[in-house]
């Protein structure tokens, strides 16, 4: 398995997660979902770390880094999606941001 195949691999548990967690806690099922929430945080760490590693590999050149930076911006927007549903606070704007940080991060990701 290649350095990217990992880099993947992490992003889509890493959605899944997201999503199980989401789906969990608005079915009321807050236990599960803060059990996950915690297990999608440390796959936070392997997102970023895998990251990393591809960086050292590829190097760091100007679209690499727009990438690193709008990938970060993506974990960020699911963290506060999470937080602030688990609040009862509004995320419409949240979602949007996610949307398109995801968006743009998958477009530059196949891109390069």
């Amino acid at each position: 398995m290649s350095a990217i195949d990992v880099h993947v691999l992490t992003w889509i548990i890493g959605l899944i997660l997201f999503a199980l967690s989401f789906g969990l806690h608005k079915a009321g099922k807050e236990k599960i979902s803060k059990i996950l929430h915690m297990v999608l945080r440390l796959v936070y760490i392997l997102i970023i770390g895998s990251g990393i590693g591809l960086l050292a590999v590829t190097g760091m050149d100007f679209m690499h880094t727009i990438k690193m930076l709008v990938g970060i911006w993506v974990i960020g927007m699911m963290e506060m999606v999470l937080i602030r549903t688990k609040k009862g606070e509004k995320t419409t704007i949240l979602w949007i941001l996610f949307v398109v940080a995801l968006i743009l991060v998958l477009l530059i990701g196949y891109n390069i």
